[in-house]
């Protein structure tokens, strides 16, 4: 007999709040900082391929992204980029740092919904400054049972959040806008990965949907998932 879900997680940025539209507007800025050297696409290329090598040394999030395009202005210029450039990136990340929270639409509804039938966490991933200043400034905190902000999202971590938090990954859900980091790891422990595309994503966040799996969902936006879980039971 199929066991029911008693814990629902949400992913935090590009899930219940626009995020991945800042880091664009910045790419954008930077592209025009360096036009003088590359075109756009060389230089995002270079930016994927900056933030890749680095994620194992700053980890996720906005501080990280800017160490990675001054690295990659250094690149691109042959290490004579100006000052100038270097002090207008430091600024725009420090400008990211203090952008508002926008909640997505229905995200409130959502998490509201999950809460009166099960137990609901916040598992987000990036810096854990910026990640705790835009859950307080969400004003969703206190919906949720519990919150963890790691520094990476994997099997083994959803296996240890949902017994700590919940009755196991067999009996849990992650609802995220992130096939890569939000279900396909959810669904190898053992879980529910449901998929909510958010229309903007971070090339190193793609990955294929996986195949002919009982347990993977996918809902046009947050207002289909309280009809989603009284589904599933």
């Amino acid at each position: 007999m199929r066991q029911s879900l008693t814990t629902v997680a949400f992913d935090a940025d590009d899930t219940l709040w626009d995020n991945e539209r800042f880091f664009q507007l910045t790419q954008a800025h930077f592209a025009d900082l360096l036009s003088d050297y590359t075109d756009k696409s060389d230089l995002m290329q270079r930016l994927v391929a900056a933030e890749r090598r680095n994620l194992g040394h700053y980890g996720f999030g906005i501080k990280g992204f800017t160490l990675s395009m001054i690295e990659t202005a250094l690149e691109v210029t042959d290490k004579k980029v100006s000052a100038h450039v270097i002090s207008e990136l430091l600024d725009a990340g420090r400008e990211m740092l203090r952008h508002p929270v926008d909640l997505l639409p229905g995200a409130r509804d959502a998490v509201e919904a999950a809460k009166e039938t099960h137990r609901v966490l916040l598992i987000t991933k990036g810096d854990l400054l910026d990640q705790e200043r835009k859950l307080a400034q969400s004003g969703l905190g206190e919906l949720f049972d519990a919150v963890e902000i790691v520094s990476d999202k994997d099997v083994h971590g959803y296996k240890e959040i949902f017994v700590r938090h919940g009755d196991g990954p067999s009996r849990g859900m992650m609802v995220g806008n992130s096939m890569k980091s939000d279900v396909l790891p959810m669904i190898d422990a053992g879980g529910w990965g449901t998929f909510v595309p958010h229309g903007l994503e971070w090339e190193l966040e793609k990955a294929p949907e996986p195949a002919d799996c009982a347990r993977y969902t996918r809902i046009g936006d947050l207002g289909g998932l309280a009809a989603l879980l009284r589904e599933i039971g």
